[in-house]
């Protein structure tokens, strides 16, 4: 695996091509394994973002390396280029371990190299890679899914989460360690994409439901039952219930209750209560419901999400 060789063509984010060409491009101080080879294969120029970019070699160079990392692929709404889908699917079939970074995971799709696998993307994008390719089985909630000979990451910081995966697998924990070190990041970061992702507040102007949202988020610390929210919307609760999957997608109940952890994920991040008064003040009644119901949701506790995320000035 020593050999990395980045697929690039025009249209990849600058972002994700940067934070590989640093993490592989050589090794941390005091570090003295053999470190990776890296070369950018690519079509002559290539753009990415406001960058331009000389290649090393031509997309060619992929069937000879030992991981093919993709960076992220700006327009998912655009077809990738046939050459450098090809060029990925041979070097896969040659025996290189091929490695997506965020939205680069539609050019392993392309490819065919996700059909029957497990893979994910950036959480804006997921939904978007599932019905564009129903054999893949698309996890919207990890920051990364290692498949063995073929790997996908969430967005940007999840990336740079899989490129320090990449090393442990290859040079062990330590240089791994010694590698987020100098990137000043965590060697490895607990929970998934759902404690990055905002749930908006649907149903604008004359929508049936318009006034019940708002309604509802004010009175979070308070028990509410469908027929609470039905007799405010002044609806029967079968056309409550039709309304919110329309708008949400998802059941009254679940609505409320990812509110409600939403709310516990302001109150962590911005005070010092504690998880039974936080607990209290979104409703969840007991500390240990709110901790169970948190932990599933967000995919880590709320100590944990608290240490992370609070604010300076909390």
């Amino acid at each position: 695996m020593g050999s990395v060789a980045l697929a690039v063509t025009d249209g990849m984010l600058q972002f994700e091509l940067s934070l590989a060409c640093e993490v592989f491009g050589s090794p941390p101080a005091g570090v003295t394994v053999p470190w990776y080879d890296l070369v950018v294969c690519g079509r002559e120029a290539v753009r990415a973002g406001r960058f331009r970019l000389e290649p090393d070699d031509g997309l060619d160079r992929l069937r000879r390396a030992g991981t093919v990392i993709v960076p992220g692929w700006a327009d998912v709404d655009r077809d990738p280029p046939a050459d450098l889908v090809g060029a990925v699917r041979e070097a896969h079939d040659a025996g290189a371990r091929v490695v997506s970074l965020c939205t680069g995971a539609f050019v392993l799709a392309a490819a065919g190299l996700l059909d029957g696998k497990r893979a994910t993307t950036h959480w804006a994008h997921t939904g978007v890679l599932a019905e564009r390719y129903p054999r893949v089985e698309v996890d919207p909630d990890v920051l990364y899914v290692d498949n063995g000979s073929v790997l996908t990451s969430a967005g940007k910081a999840a990336a740079l989460d899989l490129c320090l995966h990449l090393i442990r697998l290859d040079h062990g924990s330590s240089v791994a360690n010694a590698a987020a070190r100098r990137l000043v990041v965590p060697p490895h970061r607990d929970g998934g994409q759902a404690q990055f992702v905002t749930t908006p507040v649907p149903a604008r102007g004359d929508h049936p439901l318009a006034d019940l949202f708002p309604w509802i988020l004010a009175r979070l610390d308070q028990p509410l039952t469908v027929q609470d929210l039905a007799r405010q919307a002044r609806v029967s609760s079968r056309h409550l219930g039709r309304h919110f999957k329309a708008a949400t997608g998802t059941t009254p109940l679940q609505w409320l209750l990812t509110q409600r952890i939403r709310r516990a994920q302001e109150l962590l991040e911005k005070t010092g209560d504690s998880v039974e008064a936080i607990a209290a003040a979104t409703g969840m009644g007991t500390a240990t419901t709110l901790r169970r119901h948190f932990n599933r949701t967000v995919g880590v506790p709320p100590d944990t999400y608290r240490r992370t995320f609070r604010a300076r000035n909390a």
